[in-house]
């Protein structure tokens, strides 16, 4: 390791494709180039591709391939759950309420923002400090006239795991559709859809070293949702346009390597975070830094490490780390340059200086012990210099 070889430490923002995705990519570029809504041959032989991606994700998610419905990504699929779910459950039942909880995605909270302009009652659930969401809380405020439910499978910022199986319990006691955001989850935790009380799961490819501009979405098939996209009778009249056929076969190769190599890699990023923190624990005095986030591993994501460094800024810190070679993140939203404080770590009731000082650090394929240890040595180093 020199220092001039970049450092990438920042997978749950986005990961390289993998070699093997590209591979089953590239046929669909160039030589079986159809549109899948065509009769003729060449349209046939890129259905055939579309059908068989789907079937490949299906059975690594544990459902039925119908119940697929392939978007441009996790945003996508989040919007169109979100808010084609609560209008078609407005539009039959004459519910008005959504509840999510505070931590969502901006993909899930700014959805629910529309559907408060569109005459919707939008409360949210609260959390405790390690990200997880109040049961208490969250089973109060669902009630009969809730449409939807929306809870992410895991943070994207902290890591911490929701408890999905008993909250979409709850939202079935009471006939509300339940939503779960699980972009950062696929790939970590293992997913069996049939066995979860879930209406709609969404997904992203590019999470998992597959391409970008490829999502799905999970909608079981009891439910109906209103579609937010008009022209063509694609994906079952749920999502009109010409699929993305070189995307889908991407996709399916990336959740299938994912869903195979799931334990070890686990295992080998759950070492990866812990070194780092080690190396912190040796260089940092006590104090110097806090781990955000839930402190028991089987209630978080292996392969995020949200770490604050009181008497520093977030800003700084990025800067200084990028001038190092080394890439991380804030984990929250960047406004016209300006980072701001994360809606996450605020909802978790984090002093202002944590929340100023806050740095996600997520780690996967690309990454190495060597590289993690030389990074977080860096960090020491500039950490000290910065207090």
């Amino acid at each position: 390791m020199t220092e001039r070889e970049p450092i990438y430490l920042d997978h749950a923002a986005t990961t390289p494709m993998r070699p093997e995705v590209l591979e089953a990519m590239l046929p669909y570029f160039s030589d079986t180039f159809g549109n899948p809504s065509s009769i003729h041959a060449f349209g046939r032989a890129a259905k055939m591709a579309l059908t068989a991606a789907r079937d490949r994700m299906a059975d690594a998610l544990g459902c039925s391939p119908s119940e697929l419905v392939f978007t441009s990504g996790g945003t996508e699929s989040d919007n169109m759950a979100v808010i084609g779910g609560a209008l078609a459950a407005a539009k039959s039942s004459d519910r008005r309420r959504v509840v999510a909880s505070a931590v969502e995605h901006h993909a899930v909270l700014h959805a629910c923002e529309e559907l408060e302009r569109q005459g919707f009652e939008v409360v949210y659930a609260p959390v405790d400090s390690t990200g997880r969401v109040d049961e208490a809380a969250i089973e109060a405020l669902i009630d009969d006239r809730t449409a939807l439910v929306s809870v992410m499978y895991a943070n994207n910022e902290v890591g911490t795991l929701q408890p999905i199986e008993r909250i979409g319990s709850l939202a079935k006691q009471h006939g509300a559709l339940f939503h779960v955001d699980a972009v950062q989850a696929l790939g970590s935790v293992r997913i069996h859809l049939a066995e979860l009380p879930v209406d709609l799961m969404s997904f992203s490819a590019h999470k998992i070293n597959g391409p970008k501009g490829i999502g799905a979405l999970y909608v079981n098939r009891r439910v109906k949702l209103k579609p937010h996209t008009f022209g063509g009778s694609q994906e079952r009249n749920r999502r009109a346009g010409t699929e993305n056929v070189p995307g889908a076969v991407g996709f399916a190769k990336a959740v299938e390597l994912a869903v195979q190599e799931l334990d070890t890699k686990n295992n080998e990023l759950q070492q990866l975070r812990e070194a780092m923190l080690g190396v912190f624990k040796q260089l940092l005095p006590s104090g110097a830094f806090v781990v955000n986030g839930h402190p028991d591993k089987t209630n978080r994501l292996p392969h995020i490490l949200n770490v604050s460094f009181p008497g520093t800024n977030t800003e700084s810190l990025l800067m200084n780390l990028d001038l190092e070679g080394i890439a991380a993140s804030s984990g929250s939203a960047c406004s016209a340059g300006a980072l701001e404080p994360s809606h996450v770590l605020a909802a978790m009731g984090l002093p202002d200086e944590l929340l100023r000082s806050a740095i996600r650090f997520s780690f996967g394929r690309m990454n190495c012990l060597k590289s993690v240890t030389f990074s977080a040595e860096k960090v020491a180093t500039i950490v000290k210099r910065l207090t």
